[in-house]
């Protein structure tokens, strides 16, 4: 069989952040289905978990009690617990984009990206945080069935909806209407009379202040119900029942995941089959994506470098492929702002809309200077929109200083990367280190080539390489 450098390179675009400096070597001899055999097994390693506090809320609020009674906390006692939170997620965010960046279960890392998105929550509890991103790592390449049903369950999605308030004869609808809306059906298969009704059933869902999912059955509407013209005394584990027992789900779970993997747009013949098959097999996702990277559609010109990359994908990707050691690690939070993708907190609860609305005037520009301001240690001198300057909901002052001081300090590990291309012969270097940089293509690199430094060999690949980068091409995988 016979490597494919641009079908590989595709692959772990869409299957993971892109290659790494050491894969680069194997792109160019080993068949794409090698190449996902290993991307496999890869996923087959139980994934490390992710941890910034073990304690629980339980234990934290035992630090402001007298003889085991609470007592009323102060403002300033108030406020620290919030500061606390705003750092165990911002610690959350850097330690799983590390993992993201390193992790030889690219697979996983990238699935769990995608439940990131599309389970969005934006919870400041850092404990239940942790614990949602824990149970979705955990199940990404599992069955969607186990992995719905331990995430309506915990606290962070509970909180998030606000089922802790919903009771009989108060309900509250916002998580039963996303559950249908967002996680499963999708707007159109379903009624305002489903959600007042799946609402009822699912009183009495909540949690206890050591993070673990409770049913308060006293607050529990046992009355009956008609779900979907079914009528019973149902209550929330019937509702997940019945949300998976229909097709739409398989459908909508199936045509967000083909927009994500393989292209925007969806061509509904083969969303059709995957949806049969997925649901077919029990919600199995490793299945499913076997399906869909082991197609000769998936490797159609038109799929290629025809999606843009997110905020995330694109500062993974780059620090993949030429390693790096930051000094100060709350820069990456800041690239993130920048750029429009914070980890854990999405915008509202429908996630990050992606496609073009990754690409404004300001973004682009940053995007395209990244690269630079990572070889350079360059002043990003660029400032969030008021709306982007938040963490979990919260100001955050300390990074919005960080916008006017040249508070980045980045070491590129070049050897590493210009090793790659020892055996290239010089006319043929700029072409070898765009062919592992660029999905969309382009056929004259002649102005790259004048802009790049010529006063030796490792300084012409580091320079070429930094001009490939700021390419809008480059925005593409």
């Amino acid at each position: 069989m016979q490597a494919d450098l641009s079908a590989n390179l595709h692959l772990l675009w869409r299957a993971g952040f892109g290659p790494s400096a050491s894969q680069i070597p194997e792109l160019n001899r080993l068949d794409k289905k090698l190449v996902y055999k290993k991307l496999m097994e890869g996923a087959s390693l139980k994934p490390e978990k992710i941890t910034v506090r073990t304690d629980t809320i339980e234990g934290i609020m035992k630090g402001f009690q007298v003889d085991g009674k609470p007592r009323e906390l102060s403002k300033e006692q108030k406020a620290e617990i919030r500061k606390e939170n705003r750092q165990g997620v911002r610690n959350l965010n850097l330690l799983w984009l590390d993992h993201m960046v390193h992790s030889e279960n690219q697979l996983r890392e990238k699935m769990a990206f995608f439940w990131h998105g599309h389970f969005a929550c934006r919870e400041v509890n850092m404990l239940f945080q942790q614990q949602l991103l824990d149970i979705i790592r955990t199940h990404s390449l599992s069955d969607f069935k186990t992995l719905l049903r331990e995430v309506s369950k915990s606290p962070a999605m509970l909180a998030f909806l606000n089922n802790q308030q919903n009771r009989k004869q108060q309900p509250n609808e916002n998580f039963a209407r996303e559950v249908m809306e967002l996680f499963t059906l999708g707007r159109g298969h379903y009624t305002e009379k489903d959600i007042k009704e799946a609402a009822r059933a699912f009183t009495g869902w909540g949690f206890d202040l050591s993070g673990q999912f409770v049913f308060r059955k006293q607050f529990h509407d046992e009355g009956l119900k008609t779900i979907f013209g079914r009528t019973g005394n149902f209550d929330g584990n019937d509702v997940i029942e019945m949300l998976l027992e229909d097709k739409n789900t398989a459908r909508y779970i199936c045509t967000k995941l083909y927009r994500f993997l393989v292209n925007e747009e969806v061509e509904e013949g083969i969303v059709a089959n995957l949806a049969e098959f997925f649901y077919g097999s029990g919600y199995d996702i490793s299945s499913l994506l076997n399906k869909i990277f082991l197609s000769p559609w998936f490797y159609e010109k038109k799929n290629i470098g025809s999606k843009i990359k997110s905020p995330i994908e694109l500062i993974v990707g780059v620090r993949r492929i030429l390693p790096m050691q930051f000094n100060n690690e709350d820069s990456l939070l800041l690239f993130q702002r920048l750029l429009g993708q914070v980890l854990f907190n999405p915008p509202n609860v429908a996630g990050w809309p992606g496609g073009r609305s990754w690409i404004d005037s300001s973004s682009l520009m940053y995007r395209m200077r990244l690269p630079r301001i990572l070889k350079d240690d360059e002043s990003p001198g660029l400032k969030p929109k008021d709306d982007d300057d938040l963490m979990a909901g919260q100001r955050e002052p300390d990074l919005a200083k960080m916008v006017s001081q040249k508070a980045l300090s980045v070491h590129i590990k070049w050897q590493e990367y210009t090793s790659l291309f020892q055996d290239v012969s010089k006319d043929k270097l700029g072409s070898s280190i765009a062919g592992n940089l660029l999905q969309a293509g382009r056929t004259d690199l002649t102005l790259v080539h004048n802009h790049a430094d010529q006063s030796g060999r490792d300084s012409y690949i580091k320079s070429f390489t930094v001009q490939v980068m700021s390419l809008p091409e480059y925005q593409l995988m």
